[in-house]
């Protein structure tokens, strides 16, 4: 059974390599002329890394991946520990597979190194599609057509395949925008940083970082409350004046992770309520394509990975004439884990900042005394998830 992928990405690839191993005919579609991503962090959790090592990927990830050894989160102006919760082993003996911290683009091009060249079409920008009902016939702005039994439609958060769909849809901006930047951990080994993830909390911002490819590299995001934004982009230059200007006041080693940077992107966070559906009869979406999310769980590239997962195991038994019934089960095992996510993100936002008084002492608090601790126990339904089952569940 065939089945087109529209879009490169790590959603895209990984759901390439689920449904090739699940055994059928899969052909990748990437308008960009390469496969690139930004210079980003980006979080494998154990649910994801599970996914990855059963394609065999474990060697690669392990290469360039950081297990970080905690998640400490701290206070924006002090640096006081409100929570420190254990990482690395502790995290892999509970769950079973690893949590990396990794470069976005170390993590695409393990994914891509592992698709066949003759399944990767760079240069094929989406411009039609229609479904035949016993077929879908995809069309490129190259002039180049396809059909296939199955379309997927991982082309990220501005989907050709989505607006096709269910039509043109309007992103609601978040009142946030997110500084990215990378910095050689050379260049901050004065600073002597734990190889944990950190996160700095104070009123109305955030700052996040922790080491990648293979601790040579720092990531950070930077998050600030702003009033307006009409732009929604992943790679606008940012001014690293501006992201200083922005967190004065903060302790010195934020500033300092900020300072050090040759440059930095900036990211107004939009976001779009859960779709009540991902597919229409042989045409179905994937990542960031059906569930775009705020980033305050980490859990954007790991939700696209486990889509793939599933997608894979829903249409391992399926036959040209079942696929609307395959997709149907894929869209239900799918749809209500990653709203429950999308709410989760979202509220994070509010906890991540709220400004100094009752409600921040109240947070850390609780923080401390466990009361709203990360704990295992309670991201047991999130890490102990096996995508890979095709089981509806939250």
């Amino acid at each position: 059974m065939s089945v087109g992928v529209v879009g490169g990405g790590i959603g895209g690839l990984t759901a390439a390599l689920c449904l090739l191993q699940s055994g059928l005919d899969v052909q990748v579609y990437e308008q960009a002329p390469r496969l690139a991503e930004v210079g980003a962090g980006v979080q494998v959790s154990p649910n994801a890394s599970r996914v990855l090592h059963r394609l065999g990927l474990a060697e690669s990830l392990a290469a360039t991946g950081v297990k970080s050894l905690a998640l400490h989160q701290r206070r924006w102006d002090d640096g006081r520990t409100l929570l420190r919760a254990p990482l690395a082993e502790a995290l892999e003996a509970t769950f079973g597979f690893p949590h990396y911290q990794m470069h976005r683009a170390d993590l695409l091009a393990t994914l891509a190194a592992a698709v066949p060249t003759e399944r990767l079409h760079l240069g094929h920008r989406l411009v039609g599609l229609t479904d035949h009902d016993q077929a879908v016939e995809a069309r490129f702005g190259n002039g180049q057509r396809a059909r296939f039994d199955v379309l997927v439609g991982a082309d990220g958060i501005h989907s050709a395949v989505r607006q096709h769909l269910f039509g043109a849809e309007d992103a609601h901006f978040t009142g946030c925008v997110a500084y990215r930047g990378v910095v050689p951990a050379e260049r901050l080994r004065h600073l002597d940083l734990e190889v944990t993830a950190q996160i700095w909390m104070g009123p109305g911002r955030h700052f996040v970082h922790y080491f990648i490819s293979g601790r040579r590299l720092v990531n950070f995001v930077a998050v600030v409350e702003h009033d307006e934004w009409t732009r929604e982009s992943w790679s606008d230059r940012g001014e690293i004046a501006d992201a200083l200007a922005a967190f004065a006041g903060w302790h010195p080693q934020v500033r300092e992770i900020i300072g050090t940077a040759d440059e930095t992107f900036i990211w107004a966070l939009f976001d779009r309520p859960p779709l009540p559906r991902w597919s229409t009869g042989r045409v179905t979406l994937l990542g960031d394509a059906s569930h775009a999310m705020l980033p305050f769980m980490a859990q954007g590239a790991a939700q696209a990975i486990e889509d793939g997962a599933t997608l894979g195991a829903c249409l391992r038994q399926a036959r040209p004439a079942t696929v609307p019934a395959a997709l149907s089960r894929y869209e239900q095992a799918r749809l209500p884990r990653t709203s429950r996510l999308q709410a989760m993100s979202a509220d994070n936002k509010t906890r991540f900042h709220l400004p100094d008084g009752p409600a921040q002492r109240d947070r850390d608090t609780r923080l401390a005394t466990g009361s709203e601790a990360w704990s295992f126990n309670a991201l047991d339904w999130l890490y102990k998830h096996d995508a890979s089952s095709g089981a509806i569940g939250g």
